[in-house]
Order: structure tokens, then sequence, then C-alpha cells
């Protein structure tokens, strides 16, 4: 090992023993590294820079400048080469920096190439796994290269940053003023009033076992035990969202209910020729022409972005939980409603067997599986393709599934993405 090596070894074997242990049986000869110049110089990992090649300090005050100067507890996610740990410790009114690690073999590289006692030796400093806390701390910066060079065992707080970074980015098509938002809710509002408020069906399974439908892949392999329960006098309660909706019933599956929060929603998906019987949950920002056609009951409801705040004031309805996809309000309309268990189907977030979707074509729902450049864990801990909105809408969920402990959750399978918090139903998982 290097000199470097021993004496930043020295200093966290003294602080965090159990961590410096870990951090030796890092294999950190597996880290491609090549040394990048330019003004000044950095390291490169698989072509992506750890830092500026120009002036890393410099870099590191422009990172700094972005989190809140009164904050006495700061977090960092991503050690890259001590330069924003450094400068951050250079503000008097700090009391504490968390210092999380993505990579462990790439931090333990660092450590045999740069001095880093210059920070790992302040008191005020913790250093741990990112991975070893359940969900991320704030307020924190996260090193843009490590959130690309995150190894398995933190991927999963690298998802919940990517997600909270892109939070923003991902709400920018939800304007309240935007003038389709502004006509689509104005067009929708009768509808919603002549409707009932999806706050009559709280409450009404409780105890129940429900199953949520969703659209992922793995729900083809279940459309005939499904086909099968439904048949029973006593079952489940069938939920499925509105992309489900048609491969369910093109193999004679009937829903109990049907979640629709998405505009882009056309008859094409939920189409109303027999829908007579099966409920329509739905938010306004619906097509009102596929509400209209909709032959059964219908019930409407809000979530808490401020699209719907004025319709929310002027006419009061119940609240469901969305968090980008329709799985979540479909989860949280069962959770209200009272049940016991949960068993999540079609719940992929990935694209296992190399499909993005049951009973709809590659592409016909979103970008195709060959645009794929991202992975999540899948329930035997294999790397799955996936998107990134995917990961996204799984951290919401997983967050979701954390606050509601009385409920027991389920998956169906273990080809799509590992859902923290979910067991697997014996009676489906092989």
């Amino acid at each position: 090992m290097s000199e470097f090596f021993q004496d930043n070894a020295e200093v966290i074997e003294r602080r965090w023993p159990a961590l410096a242990a870990r951090l030796m049986a890092e294999d950190s000869s597996a880290v491609q590294a090549e040394l990048t110049q330019g003004l000044g110089s950095t390291l490169s990992v698989a072509g992506i820079q750890l830092t500026s090649r120009h002036d890393r300090v410099h870099e590191a005050r422009i990172q700094a400048a972005s989190l809140p100067a009164d904050k006495a507890q700061l977090h960092v996610y991503g050690t890259g080469l001590g330069d924003l740990p450094a400068v951050l410790l250079e503000r008097p009114g700090l009391e504490r920096l968390y210092v999380h690690i993505l990579n462990g073999a790439l931090f333990s590289l660092v450590l045999q190439l740069l001095d880093q006692r210059h920070w790992l030796d302040d008191a005020r400093v913790e250093l741990l796994y990112a991975g070893d806390l359940p969900d991320i701390c704030t307020p924190f910066f996260a090193l843009p290269a490590e959130m690309l060079l995150a190894d398995d065992f933190n991927a999963k707080i690298r998802d919940r940053l990517v997600s909270e970074v892109h939070l923003s980015f991902n709400n920018r098509e939800f304007d309240p003023q935007s003038p389709f938002i502004v006509q689509r809710l104005q067009d929708c509002l009768p509808v919603l009033l002549a409707d009932d408020d999806v706050a009559q069906l709280f409450g009404s399974c409780a105890g129940r076992e429900v199953y949520v439908i969703a659209t992922g892949p793995t729900l083809e392999g279940h459309f005939e035990r499904l086909a099968a329960i439904r048949g029973r006098a006593e079952r489940p309660l069938f939920i499925c969202v509105d992309t489900a909706y048609r491969p369910l019933r093109e193999r004679g599956i009937v829903p109990d209910i049907v979640v629709s929060i998405d505009q882009r929603i056309s008859l094409r998906h939920l189409p109303f020729e027999d829908s007579d019987g099966i409920a329509l949950v739905y938010l306004p920002m619906s097509d009102p022409q596929v509400l209209k056609a909709w032959k059964g009951k219908r019930y409407g409801g809000y979530s808490l972005s401020p699209v719907y705040t004025g319709l929310r004031e002027r006419h009061p309805r119940a609240l469901l939980h969305v968090g980008g996809s329709v799985i979540h309000p479909a989860v949280d309309l069962a959770v209200k409603m009272g049940a016991a268990s949960i068993t999540l189907f079609g719940a992929d977030f990935a694209f296992p067997m190399n499909k993005t979707h049951a009973g709809w074509n590659d592409g016909d729902l979103g970008p195709s599986v060959n645009q794929a450049r991202h992975w999540v864990h899948d329930g035997n801990g294999e790397r799955v393709k996936t998107q990134l909105n995917f990961r996204g809408y799984l951290c919401v969920l997983e967050r979701y599934i954390a606050r509601h402990p009385q409920v027991k959750f389920l998956n169906s399978s273990r080809a799509g993405a590992r859902i923290a918090g979910t067991g697997f139903n014996e009676e489906f998982v092989q």
C-alpha cells in the first residue's frame, strides 16, 4: 500500500474502525482510473471525471455555494478527491459534516493516491457508507460523477438522490398556469362535479386482501392465475392501473376498479364498451371524453399537486397520493379502502425479459427498451435494465410503503425491481 494510504487509513481506523475494515476489503484494483490533465488534473473512471481537470477547488466552492450557509449539519454524497468536504469545513458555523461513500472501491483508490487527512481528521466529520442508511439526508450535495459511479451496495441511495435532484425538472410540465392545464381542468370540471367523491370508497374494504395490478412485463406470467382467482366467489379486490385495463380484459379478467390520472390516456387505453359495473377512479387531468364514455361508476379526487390548488379550495374532494406514476394512487386507494395486505402485479419499474410492458408493443407506452441506459436490482439481486423515471417512481413507492407499516405489502415476482418494504407472495413467485 502507498504511504498516503497508510496515513489516511490510520485516521480512519482510529475514528471509524468498523468502516476501516470494510474499506480494506474493497477491491480498488477493479477501478480503471487514469490521470486526466488540464490546467490542473483529476482522475477519470470509465471516461467520467471525478472533478474539474482545471480548478478542483473553484469547482468545489461553486458546489458548496449551493448549500445553505446557516445550517449546522450538512451531507455530502460521494467523496470525490476530498475537495468539497475541505471547502465546507471552512465554514465556522458548521457543526457536523456527514460524508457518504457512494463507491467504496473508488474511495479506497483515492486514499492510496492523495492525502485526505485534512478533512478526515476534522472532529466535525462523520464518514459512512451511503447504503447503511435507509434514505437520503438533507441538506445535501451529491457529486455528479459518483452518482454515475455508485456501486451496487449504495445504488438504492443513488437512485433516491437522482430522484430528488430531478424533482423540479420532472414537475416542469405541471405548471398550473399552463394554457393546456387550465383548459383541461375547465373541461373536466362538469364531469367531476357530477361524479362521486373518491372518499366514498375509503374504508369500504377493511381487512381485505387487494391485488394492485400494473403493466410491467411480469404481469404476463400471471394472466392465467388471475383469471382463475377472479372467478372465485370469495377473492381479493382487483384494482388495476389504466394501461393494464385493456390487456386484462383481452384475457377475460375484469377488474373491480380502474385508476387513471394521466392526461394522455385515451379510449385506446380505456375502451368503454364493456365497462359496466367497473368503477373508475380518476384525477381531473384525465381526458373528459374518456370519463364521459365510461359506463361504470366514477369517483373523482385530487392529489396535492399545485395544479389542483384552486379546485381543491372551491370544490373539495379527497386526496390520493401521486408521485409520477399511476401505481402510486392505485396503491394509496387500496390502503385508504382499508386493505390489510396488498399484492403488487406488474410493478416492475424495469424491463425484465427485455420488454417494457405487458400486453403492449415495445414503445407503445413510452421509450423503447433499447433506449434503457440505467439499472436497478431485481428480486434476485441482479441488475435489470430500466429508465430514469422508473427509478424515481420506485423511490416514491418505497417511501410510501415505509410510512404504512400496518399494511402487508407483497410482490408477485422477483424478475422486476426489488421493492424495499415488500415480501414475496409465494402463491405467485416461482
